[in-house]
């Protein structure tokens, strides 16, 4: 679809409903947007382009937006393939258009492009460089790993707009979630499982770009996936800083379990009821072996506490729960408290692997003795569980 944005500005993006897998990990029910904007000034700038799978809807969306119109440039912002597909086809289909990117990002090309000939058809662009199109401009601003190493972005100080690449983008494609962000009824949700699973490791940089952008009159923000956003921009904002600095956003304490046969996730669900009775205002509890790992690591970051609850498996760690550690350890997991469960029927090793692989990570408390159930939960292990309660919440 074309949406105008201003008289100038046109959005030209597409939704993929029938995505499965978004990176071919993450699941997206609601499907996935893939943004891509024009702005028709006297000098016309096409912002990003699409992923292959909707290579001929964004097309149509960008002869439609053009009206005979050709494009002088091809604005590249991030060179990941869901917004870079269309790149040699652009080139080929307008002679006359010149890509504009930054050094990295044009490095990069040859990678995605074989054979690709971009003699006489780059502008390299830096920190500070703008991008005149007439009364609109676009001044630019490096965002390495924000989360690639070439990625930029731009701002426009005609209309306010911010084109912030994958920064503040979400999953879920637009005629499901709503174009702008006040059409969205909980952007924070998917919002928050985007950051951690895709940007969450690279914090630091995150807050690098927020400092820079923090003078500028920002109106909206035009990310590559998600709303765009207009109202109440300081939330989002705000959302980014404590999510980047990696501060807990919620009180609560959140249970993670792997269990083979269910003695585990009892365990864990008393350890709850326990931990209710005494106060906590708030506890949730998933199911590691059948729920959504990148909502699991989205509300690890997402509470200032965590519980580790797993059997013991081969003389080492169940599965389920070792493959979410170690997600929480590459994407930075840090300044929170954990809390260790184990289960096992004749010699318990989950503690020692949990424990060697918490230790990993930077500025994280381990609270609280270790409780190890045997098999099944048994009344004999209601006081160690009590012990745990009394130290999470102290």
């Amino acid at each position: 679809m074309t949406v105008a944005l201003n008289p100038k500005v046109k959005y030209i993006g597409v939704d993929d409903l029938d995505l499965d897998l978004f990176e071919s990990q993450y699941v997206v029910p609601e499907g996935m947007s893939y943004n891509s904007y024009v702005i028709l000034d006297g000098k016309v700038a096409v912002m990003d382009t699409t992923d292959a799978r909707k290579g001929e809807e964004w097309k149509a969306n960008l002869a439609e937006a053009l009206e005979g119109r050709k494009p002088d440039y091809l604005v590249v912002h991030h060179m990941e393939p869901d917004h870079s597909a269309l790149i040699a086809w652009a080139l080929e289909a307008y002679p006359g258009l010149v890509l504009v990117a930054s050094a990295k990002a044009i490095q990069m090309l040859g990678q995605f492009f074989e054979g690709i000939d971009l003699e006489g058809r780059t502008m390299t662009v830096k920190e500070g460089d703008v991008l005149e199109l007439g009364e609109h401009s676009l001044r630019f601003f490096a965002a390495p790993m924000v989360h690639w190493p070439e990625v930029m972005v731009s701002f426009d100080a005609a209309d306010g707009a911010l084109y912030s690449a994958d920064a503040f983008g979400k999953f879920g494609a637009l005629s499901k979630c709503g174009f702008y962000g006040r059409d969205d009824d909980d952007w924070a949700c998917e919002g928050r499982r985007y950051y951690f699973n895709i940007v969450g490791k690279y914090g630091a940089q995150v807050q690098a770009l927020l400092k820079k952008l923090a003078g500028l009159p920002v109106m909206t923000i035009r990310p590559l996936h998600g709303p765009v956003l207009e109202d109440n921009l300081g939330d989002y904002v705000s959302l980014y800083d404590t999510w980047s600095r990696y501060a807990p956003e919620s009180e609560g304490i959140f249970i993670a379990c792997a269990s083979i046969h269910g003695g585990t996730l009892a365990a864990a669900e008393k350890l709850a009821e326990i931990l209710r009775a005494k106060g906590a205002k708030k506890v949730v509890v998933s199911d590691l072996c059948r729920s959504d790992v990148a909502e699991n690591v989205e509300d690890a970051f997402r509470y200032p506490t965590m519980v580790l609850a797993a059997s013991s498996y081969d003389a080492g760690l169940f599965t389920p729960m070792y493959e979410f550690i170690h997600r929480l350890q590459i994407k930075g997991y840090s300044k929170r408290r954990v809390a260790l469960v184990e289960n096992g029927s004749w010699a318990p090793s989950a503690a020692r692997v949990m424990k060697e692989m918490v230790a990993a990570m930077k500025d994280v408390e381990l609270v609280g003795p270790v409780v190890t159930i045997r098999s099944c939960m048994k009344s004999t292990d209601l006081p160690a569980l009590e012990a745990l309660a009394d130290a999470l919440l102290a």
